[in-house]
């Protein structure tokens, strides 16, 4: 008796285990980054670097507020990174055409028209998000060269336009690309936390079919995962192209990646139904911050797409682990 005793004591430690590294694993890794390139170089915790690493991983960071909501609900979305390029070209394109204060919320309903159709897709069609998302990716990137004929944009009259107060302005010193960043992300997590629609996100994402049955739209509400997720690439291009006053057509290509990797470091489960807003920007932070101590060291920029696979591979690895309750399968 006492050896069985001794044996499920042993496993309820094991699970113990599993469970801590799976809800706090990455956030060990992470502060053992920030300890290691901390010693490396002094200056990567000084606050111009540390406002500028958050600066930059502002626009990153409002896509993944988005796809949190549509990966918690269960689903994928891969069109992120092209529907970012559709949003910058025709931000800059309808800036001189029809000004700014016009431009904007008819770049804003193009784009979320986009989320729109995907979101019809996949929720009322009933259609695989991986497939429709992955499909939308090529199609939006051939939208975007369609619509831009090829060219990069640029607006014409960059020193007389008011519209770069978005990616270039400042509030009380803190630039305005993060003031949008961690506003948007109050607000989206008070949606998801606070309110009927966010239990709902959480319902469908954990069991679709109980939440059908249990008279929640399903439907609907991986709808309006889309549209919001569309509405935060909107954003996002609305940064890109007031950063820059001008951009190249394919300026969001290969952000599916990253943004995907911030969710999911942010404990987001690919198999929906668990994730928070406040998590994701912590998975957006501990990336950008990543990427920067790898330049600070003397790294070259594109290891980082090396160390975010790794990240990615261990974070997934961790979440199934945790759904299982051991590190390794028992097939194994």
């Amino acid at each position: 008796m006492s050896d069985l005793t001794a044996s499920g004591d042993g496993a309820d430690r094991r699970k113990a285990i599993v469970n801590l590294l799976a809800r706090n694993g990455i956030l060990i890794a992470f502060a053992a980054f920030m300890i290691g390139f901390t010693l490396a170089n002094e200056r990567f915790l000084s606050f111009d670097n540390v406002l500028g690493v958050v600066r930059s991983s502002a626009i990153l960071g409002v896509i993944a507020l988005g796809v949190t909501f549509v990966v918690i609900s269960g689903n994928l979305d891969l069109s992120v990174g092209s529907m970012m390029s559709f949003s910058t070209i025709v931000m800059l394109d309808l800036h001189d055409k029809l000004g700014p204060a016009l431009a904007i919320p008819v770049m804003f309903a193009m784009t979320m028209a986009l989320g729109a159709l995907i979101g019809f897709l996949v929720g009322y069609l009933k259609l695989n998000s991986l497939i429709v998302t992955l499909g939308m990716l090529s199609a939006i990137h051939g939208l975007t060269l369609t619509y831009s004929g090829g060219k990069n944009m640029d607006i014409a009259d960059k020193e007389g336009t008011w519209f770069s107060v978005f990616g270039q302005g400042a509030v009380f010193g803190i630039p305005v690309p993060v003031v949008i960043f961690f506003g948007l992300a109050a607000v989206l997590s008070l949606l998801l936390a606070r309110t009927a629609f966010g239990r709902k996100v959480y319902a469908v994402g954990g069991n679709g079919v109980a939440a059908t049955f249990s008279g929640i739209p399903r439907a609907r509400v991986v709808f309006f995962t889309y549209l919001i997720s569309s509405f935060c690439v909107a954003m996002a291009g609305l940064l890109q192209a007031s950063r820059s006053l001008g951009s190249q057509n394919t300026v969001g290509q290969g952000l599916e990646l990253d943004v995907l990797a911030a969710v999911i470091l942010g404990g987001a489960s690919l198999l929906g139904g668990s994730g928070t807003v406040f998590k994701t920007v912590i998975g957006v932070l501990i990336l950008g911050f990543i990427t920067n101590g790898l330049l600070l060291v003397g790294l070259q920029f594109y290891v980082q797409y090396v160390v975010t696979w790794v990240i990615i591979i261990l974070a997934v690895w961790l979440d199934v682990a945790a759904k299982r309750g051991r590190l390794w399968s028992p097939i194994a």
